[in-house]
This record gives C-alpha cells, structure tokens and sequence, in this order.
C-alpha cells in the first residue's frame, strides 16, 4: 500500500475500505510521513542544527470517535489489535508498537487535553529500523487522528513537543525533536533547516534536477536504542567537562572546534571523538545549508561525505553495510554525496542525485550491494513531502 507505489489516494482509499469493514461507518483519514535526515545526525539533542526532509512514505490512520472512554487501535502491518482506556494508561515501555499509541494519547491527557474513544486502524508504509523514522510518523499520525477527533484545538508545535515527551516517557528513547519537528512540519519539494534550541526553522527548496535516494540496508539497527542513549550519555559527560573550563557553555552547540581542542586533555579519546562529531557536524550543517541557496551540489555532496566519515569513525555507528552503500555511490557518475542517515547501525544512506540518472543508480546499486552481500535492498527515490495533515486536507469536522 505504498503511496510511492499507487498514489495516496489508493493507499488511503484501501484503508478506508478495510475500516469501514471492520466498524461499519466511514472514517476521517490523516496520515504523518517518514523522515530522511538529508546532514546533521545526532546534533538535535545537542541542541544544534538538522536538515531533514519529509519524505512521501506515510502513516496512514482510518479513524472513527467512539462513544467511551477506550482507543482500539488495529496495526494492519502487525495484524494486532489492542484496547486501551483512557483512565488507565500510565506503565513502562512494553517495546511494542501500542507503546506509541498509549504514549501519545497519556501525554494528550497528562498536558490536559479530554480525548474522546476512538478507533483506529493503522498502515504504515515507513520501514521499520530503517532510520526514516517509522516512530515519529506513529506518534504525530496518532496524534493529529485523536486529537481531530476530540476537537482539540493545539497548535503544531505544541503537538510536536507532546509526542517527543510520548517518546522518552512511554517508549523509552531520549530522542531530539527533529524527528516530530520534521514529521509535522515538513513542506513539498524542501529540505528544512532547524535550530534544535531555538526552533527556529527555514525552507530550503531542493532543486528539481535533484532527488533524494534513500537505499535500506535491510540491517535493522536492533541495538540503535541502546547506543542512541549510550552516546547521548556520552554528549552530556563531555559538556559536563568541558563546563570546568567553559562555563559559559550549555551544550555541544555551544563548543568551537577551537575549545575542544585546548581541552581535549580533560576527555577521554573516546568522549573527545564523541564531541568532536557533533562540533563539526553542527559547521558541516551551516555550510551545507548555504551551498543548497547558492546552488552549489558538488559542495553540498562533498559535506555529505565527511558527515559519513564523522560518523563511522568518530561517533562509530555506522556498519559494514552503510560503508558499502556509501562506497558505491561514491563512484557512481550523477551522484553528488553520500552518507548514512538516521541513528545508525544498521538502516539508510541518503544519496543526493542527479534526477536524470536517478533509475539508472537504483539499478547499479541494487545490483552491487546484492552482489557483495547477498542482501537485497530496497531503494526509494524520493521527492520532499508535506507535513502531517488530513487526507484529505479538506475534511469535515468530526461530529
């Protein structure tokens, strides 16, 4: 049911059809898209810059009020239905998708948000441990479906705050807000510039002889929560040493490249390589975001590189499959730059191309990635997508 593949109103056409046979009443329709990360990885919660951009794979959500306090929810890709009451929804993360759906509507409740019951039935088309953000995609979707539904009036980044806390509070991972902001946020045919501590975001539009390519390893990063936290924990023992020295300073955004290295005597060599990742990928952001306005492909490719290189060797989280990937491209002709993209371990590389060679490196890739590794991937070549809405976008109210 990939919108890539049949065209949304299919993919929401389809789904709508399964809930109406399920429920026996047409439902309101929204859906959320995946993310790629096109530069700027683990800087968001160091409180630096990103550049994602939403990307056309969707959560896709069929849903209907109820009359009680319950949400049924039905995961189409899991074949799993669960009831949760609205009166009781506090308890750990269970590490299964219904932690998404119980974070989000707890979190609606917990800021003093009344939900209504409702049913919904849930498609996603963002592949799982993938890094394009499956998670996000659920919250924001489960988010904007329940609160419609309610006639909750919240403003958008009111919303993107509340699935983040969903986030750390019910499933477990102390992610940044890029992931929601972008998910939320995102507009057609634009990469979007976000300064993690302010917010404060600009559109960069992508030029139409380029696409974005995102090629799945098809290795899920099983341990990526794991080390996700494990290297943010890493960030803020580095700030906390660096603080002796710079007190001025709140987090890695605030370090130059020139204060790291007065002090590297005060990190350990494996904190120091943590830091100096973040340091240099918030420079490689900005640069990349003036050589996008500038129309300069070639420098903005070149970044994508060493954000790669910062990554494997600094950050240590990329993999086998990821440097292969990266390596391939590199010496494809029409490819611009190459990098792993998303937490790492495993999941996506985001490769900037030149459109009119776009199928022609699918093919090539596809080829040789199969050939060194016996795995074949999946390859997605994408356009920049619009944020979470309605689908679609003019609907009536619910009743």
């Amino acid at each position: 049911m990939r919108s890539s593949l049949c065209g949304p109103q299919l993919a929401s056409d389809v789904l709508a059809a399964s809930f109406r046979g399920m429920y026996g009443v047409s439902p309101h329709m929204f859906r959320a898209p995946g993310r790629v990360n096109v530069i700027g990885e683990h800087t968001d919660y160091n409180d630096g810059f990103v550049m994602p951009a939403a990307i056309e794979l969707y959560t896709w959500i069929a849903a209907a009020k109820r009359e009680d306090r319950l949400v049924e929810a039905y995961s189409a890709n899991f074949d799993e239905r669960i009831i949760l009451s609205l009166d009781a929804l506090t308890g750990p993360p269970r590490r299964h998708w219904s932690d998404f759906v119980r974070g989000v509507a707890a979190t609606l409740e917990g800021a003093g948000h009344q939900l209504s019951g409702a049913n919904l039935v849930i498609h996603g088309e963002v592949p799982v441990g993938a890094g394009l953000s499956s998670s996000a995609s659920l919250a924001v979707a489960t988010a904007l479906a329940l609160t419609s539904l309610s006639r909750v009036t919240l403003p958008r980044l009111d919303l993107v705050k509340l699935c983040q806390k969903a986030e750390h509070e019910y499933v477990g991972t102390r992610c940044g807000i890029m992931d929601q902001f972008i998910t939320t946020f995102g507009a057609a045919g634009c990469a979007l510039m976000l300064d993690c501590r302010s917010l404060a975001h600009q559109l960069l539009p992508i030029p139409a002889d380029i696409r974005l390519v995102v090629c799945n390893s098809m290795v899920k990063h099983e341990l990526a929560v794991g080390e996700y936290n494990r290297r943010r924990a890493d960030c803020e023992i580095g700030v906390n040493l660096l603080q002796e020295h710079l007190p001025e300073i709140h987090a890695l955004r605030d370090v130059e490249i020139a204060d790291l290295e007065d002090y590297r005597e005060v990190l350990s060599a494996t904190i120091y390589r943590r830091c100096r990742h973040v340091v240099t990928e918030n420079q490689r952001v900005l640069a990349a975001a003036k050589a996008l306005q500038s129309g300069d492909a070639d420098r903005f490719g070149h970044l994508m590189y060493r954000s790669h290189a910062s990554l494997r060797d600094d950050y240590e989280v990329s993999c086998r499959e990821l440097d292969l990937l990266v390596h391939l491209a590199s010496s494809t002709p029409g490819v611009y730059g190459a990098r792993m993209t998303g937490g790492g371990f495993g999941g996506c590389t985001i490769n900037l191309v030149k459109t009119d060679v776009a199928e022609t490196f699918k093919a090539h890739i596809a080829e040789a990635y199969s050939g060194a590794t016996g795995i074949t991937p999946e390859i997605y070549i994408c356009e920049p997508a619009q944020g979470a809405q309605a689908w679609p976008t003019q609907w009536n109210d619910p009743v």
